[in-house]
């Protein structure tokens, strides 16, 4: 059943998932993902109805909302004849390892460029985790020594692709600043449009929808979608790498890029950009008590596990704003994997681990 899209904005919608619909897209997601409630979490939080989008299910090199996104690079590079596929990012990124693992399903060649964002010297943060599926996706790998320098970042990455041009390659780069085109954003517009319709299939109502906010192309895709579409659901960004008073210009921005990506207005206002960084101290890929907390609780009474950098930070943001909400309603939580990050901070989640050995 197809979300109802009111007749004020049905113009404005079509046009825009009409161009969505005639992009470059290389299809790597396994859609649609669940959408589950967390009832055994929701008793411990005073009976809130608590939801789940599981898009940790995305199928790929272990999911999460980078397949979404990848599959509008993929079929830029893949349409443009490109053997080999470049990005940047930390040493644990869950974007670098998704980018190699679909490197792999589309026959490309992977060079990811490693940020040293956290620091971090412990051998399982280093060699563990998302490193080392990048590693066994054969990816190639290449050191750049800052970690909070965007414009540095993508600049070499730009030499590396020079020199792969040298050498008779055809590269094509993911880039990480937002200067650039946010075209992975128009994955989470697209899972907007899916998201729409599974609420109006299970006749539900959400009253409030959480993310983490990162690089801030799932928050403003889905953010974009949800108002091109003619849904006012709020939508709230959990700050996991940089303050709010820094990200709210970076999502802006990225609305800003999708309209003009699909020629169409920005249904985006400023109102509409909610950013939370309670819970980020003391930084990005920095564990707090909360992160701790949150990852307890939803392995504890879900079953589903939550990574240190986004999910874990961006849970503890969402339950935090659960205590303290008078909304009665239907809360829903964008799971948007990273899994396999938690094996690279096995020494920062010991206060939580069982130790019942019997």
């Amino acid at each position: 059943m197809s979300a109802r899209i009111p007749s004020a904005v049905a113009g404005n919608a079509l046009k825009c998932l009409g161009k969505l619909d005639v992009l470059a897209r290389h299809e790597l997601t396994h859609s649609p993902t669940p959408l589950e409630e967390m009832p055994n979490l929701g008793r411990t939080m005073q009976g809130a109805k608590l939801w789940i989008k599981r898009d940790d299910c995305t199928g790929l090199g272990m999911g999460g909302n980078k397949v979404r996104q990848l599959e509008f690079y993929f079929g830029q590079a893949l349409a443009n004849n490109a053997d080999t596929i470049l990005i940047t990012g930390a040493l644990q990124s869950n974007f670098a390892r998704l980018t190699a693992a679909s490197a792999c399903k589309t026959g490309l060649q992977c060079h990811i460029q490693v940020e040293e964002r956290v620091p971090n010297p412990s051998p399982l943060y280093r060699h563990s985790g998302n490193i080392l599926l990048s590693r066994l996706y054969g990816a190639t790998f290449h050191s750049f020594p800052k970690g909070e320098d965007e414009e540095g970042a993508d600049m070499h990455l730009e030499e590396i692709a020079d020199k792969l041009k040298s050498e008779g390659k055809n590269p094509y780069v993911i880039h990480l600043g937002h200067s650039h085109p946010p075209l992975g954003a128009l994955g989470y517009v697209v899972a907007a449009r899916e998201l729409l319709e599974q609420i109006a299939h299970n006749n539900m109502k959400i009253d409030e929808i959480a993310v983490a906010s990162g690089s801030g192309a799932t928050h403003a895709g889905l953010l974009f979608g949800l108002r091109t579409l003619g849904s006012s659901i709020p939508v709230r960004g959990i700050c996991v790498r940089r303050e709010k008073h820094l990200q709210h210009p970076r999502i802006a921005s990225h609305c800003n890029g999708i309209a003009k990506i699909l020629a169409t207005e920005n249904p985006v206002t400023d109102n509409d950009i909610d950013l939370n960084d309670d819970v980020l101290a003391p930084g990005y890929g920095k564990i707090n008590d909360a992160v701790l907390e949150a990852i307890k609780l939803t392995a504890h009474n879900e079953g589903i596990i939550l990574d240190p950098v986004y999910t874990g930070r961006a849970m503890a943001g969402f339950l935090n704003n659960v205590r303290h909400s008078d909304t009665s309603g239907n809360l829903l939580f964008i799971h948007t994997g990273g899994q396999p990050a938690i094996f690279a901070y096995e020494d920062d989640l010991t206060p939580v681990l069982s130790d019942n050995i019997e």
